[in-house]
């Protein structure tokens, strides 16, 4: 009988190899799709998942679903949560998120649309898009593994069809919490495991429970969350209780009698540890995690899911801007060095807040319902100033702030604008024009600005008028990545961008001319 090798195997050839397909790594591969960059999307799994698991998707991932053109169908197909019920007792109305977003984003307010359902239409657009998910596809082992180059990455995978090589440019770890990408970066999982236990329930028939409304409720021993799935009392709890383990039946039946919560069947129920971690690096060579393979946290605030979805959405961008050789292959520190501070400061805050409604005793139980009772009566009036714009900007995260020079760094002009390192706000029809994923100059206001020195893949400039808040400027030409961030605000005067200032902008993106 002939021996078999590795290198008898059949091969794939491609540009990325996206490993896992959850919603970080279906999006991972979207994105590449729309930007023309050819991928592999594995997972061992049969399909999508079934559970709904994650529930939440703010502001920015609806932004980044309508810049693919698949918003309307979150829209269509999920239940809007616009406000917040605080407590359990009467008149306590709590206030509406939305009023805390508006005018700041399109999507004001969490859209409440399952993981699964998540999962089913990204893959679906893939499917479409003519570059379908391979299911049923397990990674067993890393091959080779380079740092630029083609074909610096090459995995043994065992699929449907039996054993097969892929190669490719870059290698995209969106395997989860256990992720075998991780551990071939040979990046540590710091942080802690908590000694309490979450669990979440899918119930109908609660009692209390507003339509289209988030509500929280405090106990002596516990405090919960609860999320409208649907109409007539159908929602999510996600609560915790000390300890490694709980049963269904003890876990509601604590729910009932210190949160006062009612129900009338259960239809789904899992409990959890929660772990607080953030990978000690996001890359090696041709590997990037994203997702849960790079950070973890307590469900508190619903940032999970959607934190994933805009790293991918931010990687597949900057490998595709490299592999069209828009931007030069040292600006692949840039993924590590933008979404790896978001992951910190997501984990160090979730922590914090775990850490008050997780903790026993009778004076933490007195702290939380009196935390409660104070900020139903005061959130209305604190959160109709600045604020509140604030804070719903951090919920929704398109408040997330990228740092494109170091704080050492000598002023550039270009990035002084407030405006630099956010995402591009809306004003008259901006966003339209990032539906093409490619670079742009815009101008704002009633004076064009003539088109500089740039490489020919520049769209622009975009006019467009001025904007109503502000935030945009008639003397600033912006220059804005495929991502929606504003990249660089450079000054014109009669017509014409500062040049000098534009190259500076250019070099600090690496972007080849």
């Amino acid at each position: 009988m002939a021996t078999v090798t590795v290198n008898d195997l059949p091969v794939i050839d491609t540009d990325v190899l996206v490993v896992g397909a959850g919603p970080t790594g279906l999006m991972a591969g979207l994105v590449l799709s729309r930007r023309a960059i050819p991928s592999v999307v594995i997972d061992s799994k049969s399909g999508p998942t079934r559970e709904s698991r994650a529930v939440a998707v703010q502001a920015r991932s609806m932004e980044i679903y309508d810049q693919l053109g698949i918003v309307q169908k979150v829209l269509d197909g999920g239940n809007p949560a616009g406000r917040m019920q605080i407590g359990q007792e009467a008149g306590l109305l709590g206030f509406s998120l939305e009023s805390t977003q508006a005018g700041s984003t399109d999507f004001p307010g969490i859209q409440i649309f399952e993981q699964s359902r998540n999962e089913e239409l990204l893959s679906s657009a893939l499917d479409d898009a003519g570059t379908p998910v391979r299911w049923g596809t397990r990674l067993i082992a890393v091959l080779r593994h380079g740092g630029s180059g083609d074909s610096s990455f090459e995995a043994l995978a065992d699929g449907p069809d039996g054993l097969l090589r892929i190669r490719a440019r870059w290698c995209i770890g969106a395997d989860g919490a256990g992720s075998t990408i991780r551990q071939e970066i040979g990046a540590s999982f710091e942080g802690v495991t908590n000694g309490a236990t979450f669990y979440v329930a899918d119930l109908h028939g609660v009692s209390g429970l507003p339509e289209n409304s988030l509500a929280t409720r405090f106990g002596d021993a516990s405090f919960a969350v609860l999320l409208p799935l649907g109409p007539n009392g159908h929602g999510r709890i996600i609560s915790m209780v000390p300890g490694e383990s709980i049963d269904q039946e003890t876990a509601l039946a604590r729910a009932r009698s210190d949160l006062g919560i009612s129900y009338t069947h259960v239809d789904w129920f899992s409990s959890y540890r929660v772990h607080h971690r953030v990978a000690s690096r996001f890359r090696r060579g041709a590997m990037f995690l994203a997702g849960d393979a790079g950070h973890v946290h307590s469900p508190v605030g619903g940032q999970g899911m959607n934190t994933g979805l805009q790293d991918s959405h931010n990687l597949a961008n900057l490998l595709a801007d490299v592999a069209r050789g828009h931007v030069d292959e040292q600006a692949l520190d840039r993924y590590e060095s933008e979404r790896r501070p978001v992951a910190l400061k997501l984990v160090k805050v979730t922590d914090r807040a775990f850490g008050v409604m997780a903790r026993r005793g009778r004076g933490i139980a007195l702290l939380r319902r009196g935390v409660g009772a104070v900020m139903a009566r005061l959130a209305p009036r604190i959160l109709e100033g600045p604020l509140g714009s604030r804070a719903g900007g951090l919920l929704g995260q398109y408040r997330i702030r990228y740092r494109f020079l170091s704080a050492e760094s000598a002023s550039r002009g270009w990035a002084d604008d407030a405006i630099v390192g956010l995402r591009l706000p809306r004003a008259d029809s901006n966003l339209e024009s990032l539906r093409s994923f490619t670079w742009q100059l815009h101008s704002y206001g009633d004076s064009p600005v003539s088109r500089p020195d740039v490489p020919d893949w520049v769209d622009g400039p975009h006019r467009f008028g001025p904007d109503p808040r502000g935030r945009l400027r008639s003397d600033r030409l912006y220059l804005v990545r495929p991502d929606g961030y504003v990249a660089a605000a450079i000054p014109a005067t009669g017509g014409e961008a500062d040049q000098a200032m534009l190259r500076s902008a250019l070099h600090a993106h690496r972007i080849i001319r």
